[in-house]
């Protein structure tokens, strides 16, 4: 395998929904395990009803008001970690979630932690992602964990569609901020 380098900061430094799609097909790498983006949902901004920044900056959503290019990981539901980039402009509070990615053959030294990385919450566990990669710099080729560009030089065939588990977001749960990969089964839905 050849080496990989993670995606400079000018690429996350624009709003979400220019991210969200462009990171399909991109590689997460984390603690020697990589895995293909497959599916991602852009969150906005503090006028997007579904994403956390609605409430404006608070202990835990401090980390999306910083750089572009940082890991945003919270808890849902208490229990399973979710992995997020940060993205611009500036401290603009929004984000991407990593919702789904696939296994590459020959990619990583470490077996996956978890049998599928199909849907936000197996996708960390096969990672091995956890709150304590909260705030890590995902530009730095030193850190534990990063995303690195596409392998192929082909951009995967896209669908969008509304964001999964947004329906408390009023219209915001229709927007067509969810960006997958069309035909793949690590798709975490069709």
């Amino acid at each position: 395998m050849q080496p990989v380098h993670p995606l400079p900061r000018k690429f996350y430094d624009r709003n979400a929904v220019q991210v969200a799609p462009a990171l399909v097909g991109c590689r997460v790498v984390c603690r020697g395990r990589v895995a293909r983006i497959v599916e991602t949902e852009a969150y906005v901004g503090e006028h997007d009803l579904a994403c956390h920044s609605r409430a404006g900056r608070t202990a835990r959503t401090e980390v999306m008001y910083g750089d572009p290019g940082t890991a945003y990981v919270y808890l849902i539901y208490g229990i399973h970690p979710m992995l997020n980039a940060v993205c611009g402009p500036g401290a603009a509070a929004n984000a991407v979630l990593i919702r789904a990615a696939e296994f590459v053959p020959g990619a990583g030294s470490e077996p996956w932690l978890h049998p599928s990385a199909r849907g936000p919450g197996n996708l960390t566990k096969a990672l091995g992602v956890g709150l304590r990669d909260n705030r890590l710099d995902l530009c730095d080729p030193a850190s534990a964990l990063f995303i690195a560009p596409r392998a192929e030089r082909a951009k995967p065939k896209l669908l969008r569609t509304p964001r999964i588990g947004v329906d408390y977001s009023g219209p915001w749960a229709t927007e067509l901020l969810r960006f997958c990969e069309a035909g793949n089964p690590a798709v975490s839905r069709p």
